[in-house]
């Protein structure tokens, strides 16, 4: 066994070394680190083909209660989780099929109208925006559409876009802390640990709600004197401005998309009151979708990220590999021992760690990594595993807001941003999105202790 721990924490440390580097597409990574797993670790060191299919985990999706779970919290289950990757796929359907339709860029633009296109005003409403969307639509979506509509109207209203950009993606990671879709470590930790989108929105969204107050007031002082300048130099006619109409492209595309959305977003709400998974949920949202596309579903099934979904694939096979070999009841027992059982040491423990790592390796393998690791600690020690889990979701979530390689909606923000001539370096990133993290990575700490220890 200490052999088959050697090699499985070997290929892990490999894997995470060349996902930060960004040599190799991560997908190609994570595959080849999962396939290594399986056939040296499993196969040839361990001799176990159980282990193979219990990290496979194919039949978990022909039962029952992969699709229904009559109200039930879901066991969690080593290997790979399918109802993360299905649900992840049926919202990439039905974002691109409201993206096609022009469904964000008439909400962009219609917000700027309703602000009458005045610079602070706009600030404050697409950060609440950036945030309300994050909820429910992937955060790397979000930004995209908004960072470049906040590029075309800093050009027709002639200020630098830089300030709102910035806030926007913070907003974006912060709002997808909320609930259980609005981020892939939140839907990993409530797949495998059996919780509902309302006990993420009772437990982490009343932290976002708090934080987001505190981060609206911080990043209007942060950059007051940009905004007071832009204010006063910008040019507000409203006659000068697109209409909101023009970005639909299809008004019976746009009326279809924004059903589809609306039924998600009742299903997911409700889904521990119906029984209905979130794996059963994606499914239908992405079949419906297909179904009301028509002639543009080929366009449309061509525009989802089939490599985010190979990457989950391959990542839950390797830390399956941890978790098979025992490896991380290792680490569990390892931060009971520093611990000593007290729950707020705890807390803290994971918050800072898990914020700090995802600050400079993506966050979904950490969360990934970390859901048996608090699972077997909650066991041994006796504790609360939900307090552990807010802490763990808190701090991925959030921590990856610090750099500009810390979470995807970072990459894509100012990656938008340079393709427009506004280059944002790493200094001018960190100097504001860096104390930020700071800030609610505390005020989440305190909210834990208070409410849960």
């Amino acid at each position: 066994m200490l052999l088959a721990q050697i090699l499985a924490v070997s290929i892990f440390v490999i894997m995470f070394l060349l996902i930060v580097l960004d040599k190799i597409e991560r997908h190609y990574v994570t595959l080849g680190c999962g396939l290594v797993t399986l056939a040296l670790v499993f196969g040839i060191v361990m001799h176990d083909p159980a282990a193979i299919w219990e990290t496979l985990n194919i039949r978990s999706i022909f039962t029952l209660e992969f699709w229904y779970a009559a109200g039930e919290s879901a066991e969690s289950s080593s290997g790979i989780n399918w109802a993360t990757i299905i649900f992840i796929a049926g919202m990439m359907v039905m974002v691109e099929g409201m993206a096609k339709a022009g469904f964000f860029r008439w909400l962009c633009m219609r917000l700027a109208k309703l602000v009458n296109y005045k610079p602070i005003p706009l600030f404050i409403a697409f950060m609440i925006m950036s945030s309300i969307l994050a909820m429910f639509i992937d955060s790397i979506t979000v930004i995209l559409f908004l960072a470049a509509v906040t590029v075309e109207l800093a050009k027709l209203l002639q200020f630098n876009p830089v300030p709102m950009i910035l806030s926007e993606i913070f907003c974006a990671n912060l709002g997808g802390s909320a609930t259980m879709c609005g981020d892939p470590p939140n839907i990993i930790i409530g797949t495998s640990l059996g919780y509902s989108f309302s006990d993420f929105l009772t437990n982490t969204g009343l932290i976002a709600m708090v934080s987001l107050i505190v981060v609206i007031v911080y990043f209007y002082f942060a950059f007051h004197k940009e905004l007071e300048a832009a204010q006063a130099a910008a040019n507000t006619d409203p006659s000068a401005m697109p209409n909101p109409k023009e970005a639909i492209t299809d008004k019976k595309a746009f009326a279809i998309s924004s059903v589809i959305f609306g039924c998600a977003v009742i299903l997911l709400v409700t889904h521990a009151q119906t029984g209905l998974t979130v794996a059963f949920i994606g499914a239908v949202i992405s079949i419906v979708t297909i179904i009301t596309s028509g002639k543009d579903t080929p366009e449309l099934l061509k525009k989802v990220d089939y490599k985010t979904l190979l990457f989950f694939v391959g990542l839950f096979i390797v830390v399956g590999g941890l978790e098979q070999t025992g490896i991380l009841e290792l680490i569990a027992g390892f931060i009971g021992d520093i611990s000593k059982g007290n729950l707020k040491l705890m807390v803290a423990i994971i918050i800072w760690i898990s914020a700090v790592a995802s600050a400079f390796v993506d966050n979904i393998p950490f969360a990934a990594t970390m859901i048996p690791i608090i699972n077997s600690l909650a066991a041994a020690q006796g504790v609360d595993l939900e307090t552990l889990a807010w802490a763990l979701s808190m701090g991925t979530d959030i921590g990856g807001s610090a750099t500009p390689i810390g979470a995807s909606a970072n990459v894509v923000g100012t990656s938008v941003a340079a393709k427009n001539g506004y280059v944002i370096g790493w200094g001018a990133y960190c100097k504001s999105a860096a104390p930020a993290t700071i800030i609610v990575v505390a005020i989440s700490m305190v909210m834990i202790f208070i409410r849960y220890c």
